[in-house]
């Protein structure tokens, strides 16, 4: 069976949503897009790279398979992190897309989230890895089908805008395994189910 892990960018009040660009995620009035960069520093890439390494396929919800296409799927910068997101095979749950033929090694897994991505953990294959996707997360949370979190908690609260944990979910207890601060103030937390 695979094992499916999430990497998700937070603020310490929770806040998943738009860490990358002003108009990344702007649903809901959202007016604090971009509050992500300003953190990244060689630590935080580094252990993004070792996450890089251990992954196999990739899982996405469709917004961030989506938002990840127009910003990796194009670009042709030889960094590391774009080689590995257009090779990586690609798992879209949606209800609303037609294909996933846009993004090369992308799959389309069309219904239910939980119900298709169960299906899916179940086959044989490379485990899964979902960066962003926070209702996707949710979502699969609920069903109990993560298997370990990397949380990059950022040190600033937002106030407002979609937060990791919403919403029902069972009780899931974690180990934390492993910690690393980054110069500027980002704490990269790693979690197992237990």
């Amino acid at each position: 069976m695979r094992s499916i892990s999430v990497t998700m960018f937070v603020s310490l009040d929770g806040v998943v949503q738009g860490l990358g660009r002003p108009d990344e995620d702007t649903r809901g009035g959202f007016p604090h897009g971009g509050w992500g960069p300003q953190y990244n520093d060689e630590v935080m890439g580094r252990e993004m790279a070792k996450g890089m390494a251990n992954a196999g396929d990739m899982l996405f919800g469709r917004r961030t398979w989506e938002d990840f296409h127009h910003a990796w799927g194009r670009a042709t910068d030889g960094n590391p992190f774009t080689k590995h997101m257009n090779a990586a095979t690609k798992y879209v749950a949606s209800r609303t897309l037609s294909n996933a033929d846009a993004w090369e090694n992308s799959i389309l897994l069309r219904g239910d989230a939980a119900e298709t991505v169960a299906e899916l953990k179940a086959r044989p294959g490379g485990n899964l890895a979902i960066n962003g996707s926070a209702t996707l997360v949710q979502s699969l949370h609920a069903a109990g089908l993560l298997d370990r979190y990397t949380l990059l908690i950022h040190p600033l609260t937002l106030g407002t805008g979609k937060r990791l944990f919403e919403g029902p979910a069972p009780l899931t207890k974690f180990d934390l395994t492993e910690t690393t601060t980054t110069p500027k103030g980002v704490i990269i937390a790693h979690y197992t189910r237990t």
